[in-house]
């Protein structure tokens, strides 16, 4: 969803895109790469001279239950890639002048009501533990002088992908639940802002280090709940007591569902970045009136 978008708005743009991608190839600016294998990338020539290099990739947390197993995939898809492919761009002639790679909010675990800017610690968790070392594994990109920026995103709400898209078949009929007691914070960003959010910082010569990509307004769970059954004219009644969420879901109920992250943009906002959906009630409309026409 996000690689997606993002293409699209720098092909818009003007800029040339190179893509990597897990399939063979379909069109000439595509480079296959297995990003699960920790290989490094082939045909590196290609890459000489880039602007900068986006790097998202990692599986998805909601695919599968957890299991040590699939906990380990979580950790290798974001540490064991990000580590090849930052070891690969220090090995070119002429390096890209940045790295960006996603990171999460999930850095500072399971924080309550705390206002969590970037000079916020990491948490405790699995999670926490899995950003950490996802942020790390850029050193060998910094070691050779690139500039690398980490993407501390929360929820990302789209309209066709992603949580939001998920929930909406429940929500339309009337099965919209808050979760636990609700009252854990849901630190989110609309796909436009995320999208705009990234190309603002592509233009700042000076961007480094971490960056929370999060709404300046943060919600709880009981108020997203509402504010999402709202604007789809549904009631929302019904909760999902903590205890059936660590049931049906187990450990990604803990660290996701049940996890509380606060976390406000401090960086982008005192860089200027003018958030275009600032609050869930701006950000609602604009992604779901064309669903309910």
């Amino acid at each position: 969803m996000l690689g997606t978008a993002l293409s699209a708005s720098l092909s818009a743009k003007g800029a040339a895109v190179l893509q990597l991608v897990r399939r063979p190839p379909e069109v000439p600016n595509q480079f296959q790469w297995t990003p699960s294998s920790g290989k490094e990338l082939a045909h590196s020539e290609v890459f000489e001279g880039l602007a900068a290099a986006i790097h998202l990739s990692g599986a998805n947390l909601a695919d599968r239950r957890w299991n040590e197993n699939y906990k380990r995939e979580i950790l290798e898809s974001r540490v064991g890639t990000t580590r090849a492919l930052a070891t690969s761009l220090a090995k070119l002639s002429r390096r890209p002048k940045m790295l960006i790679v996603a990171s999460a909010v999930g850095i500072y675990g399971n924080r309550g009501s705390e206002l969590l800017d970037e000079t916020s610690p990491p948490g405790k968790g699995f999670m926490a533990d899995v950003c950490s070392q996802w942020e790390a594994a850029t050193e060998p990109a910094e070691r050779a002088g690139i500039r690398v920026l980490h993407l501390r995103l929360g929820m990302v709400l789209g309209r066709d992908q992603g949580a939001l898209a998920h929930l909406l078949p429940f929500f339309r009929y009337g099965l919209g639940a808050k979760i636990g007691n609700g009252r854990q914070y849901i630190s989110w960003i609309s796909l436009p802002d995320m999208v705009s959010a990234t190309l603002f910082l592509l233009e700042k010569a000076d961007a480094s280090g971490a960056y929370n990509f999060t709404a300046p307004n943060p919600v709880t769970n009981a108020q997203f709940t509402r504010l999402l059954a709202a604007q789809l004219h549904r009631p929302a009644f019904l909760a999902v007591p903590a205890f059936a969420a660590r049931l049906a879901f187990g450990e990604m109920a803990k660290e996701a569902l049940l996890s509380s992250t606060r976390a406000y943009p401090a960086r982008l906002a005192a860089a200027g970045y003018q958030f275009e959906h600032p609050s869930l009630v701006h950000a609602l409309p604009a992604l779901l009136s064309p669903l309910l026409k």
